[in-house]
């Protein structure tokens, strides 16, 4: 199935010890770039989040974004060192007790002393697999959005083909119009300047001729090519470096086909033809 490369997903999980939020966002790349944003708490388990996006996803910049809110509860337990804050208060006493002015001893002042005050310490297990689940569920979003985008892209792409199939058939039929045309246009001219010719001599030349402006291959080739991209838009994979390849060969041989041309009809084809291309080729460099 087509996938786009631009899409966003955002999942959300409530726990016992706080809420658990993911936030995906995908945009273009020629490589799968991620980029992971996360508290320092759960960057333990960074590189088993990373291994799970990429057996998900094969190309785009990947920016994931995860958020753990504590619960107030978790957030207002304060945990006090009473051997380390009984140790301060009694040295506090002591150097009192030099001085000839002596000083209450500040409760606030005490706590902010390092190593009195102890953060609780959370049990992490049930947050990170809780996390874990949750980045799946986020990635089935991502990507079932990344599908949905690439359906309507490949519809665009398909309708495109059409048109530059009906664009080589119509050139096909035109081209024996075309030939005999440009040749009767070479022999009018040549009576109009009255000039000698030797009619053996202008066959070979017509003949050669013909062959210059000669472009069966270059339309077959065409009909190969879209043939091939409609058959890779039917692929269950990543298909945007082979799509991309088959612009290329489209263009070249649109190209060709210009550079044959002796007629504005072919000329006007050509122009066409590179002007489809490249609106295939903009929607091609989002797809995965």
């Amino acid at each position: 199935m087509t996938k786009s490369m631009t899409a966003f997903a955002r999942t959300q999980q409530s726990l016992a010890e706080g809420d658990i939020i993911w936030e995906l966002r995908s945009v273009n790349n020629r490589f799968l770039e991620l980029y992971l944003k996360m508290p320092e708490d759960l960057r333990s388990n960074e590189a088993a989040f990373r291994e799970m996006i990429q057996k998900r996803l094969k190309r785009g910049k990947i920016e994931c974004f995860l958020r753990f809110n504590a619960n107030d509860q978790q957030a207002e337990t304060i945990n006090i060192n009473q051997q380390q804050a009984k140790s301060l208060v009694h040295a506090c006493h002591e150097i009192n007790d030099l001085l000839h002015q002596p000083s209450e001893v500040d409760p606030i002042e005490v706590l902010q002393w390092p190593g009195v005050v102890q953060e609780s310490k959370m049990d992490m297990k049930p947050v990170l697999e809780a996390a874990e689940a949750c980045l799946e569920t986020a990635l089935d979003d991502l990507i079932a959005n990344r599908e949905r985008e690439g359906e309507r892209m490949r519809d665009l792409i398909i309708q495109r083909c059409d048109a530059v199939q009906q664009i080589v058939d119509q050139t096909r039929d035109k081209m024996p119009e075309i030939l005999t045309r440009y040749q009767q246009r070479l022999r009018d001219r040549l009576d109009e300047l009255k000039v000698e010719v030797n009619n053996d001599r202008l066959e070979q030349e017509l003949v050669h001729l013909a062959q210059k402006m000669d472009v069966d291959e270059e339309l077959d080739r065409l009909d190969s090519h879209l043939q091939e991209m409609k058959d890779i838009l039917n692929r269950d994979e990543a298909v945007g470096r082979r799509l991309d390849f088959l612009m290329q060969e489209l263009n070249r041989e649109a190209n060709t086909l210009g550079s044959k041309s002796a007629d504005v009809s072919s000329t006007n084809a050509s122009v066409e033809l590179k002007v489809l291309i490249e609106q295939m080729r903009e929607q091609i460099q989002n797809i995965e």
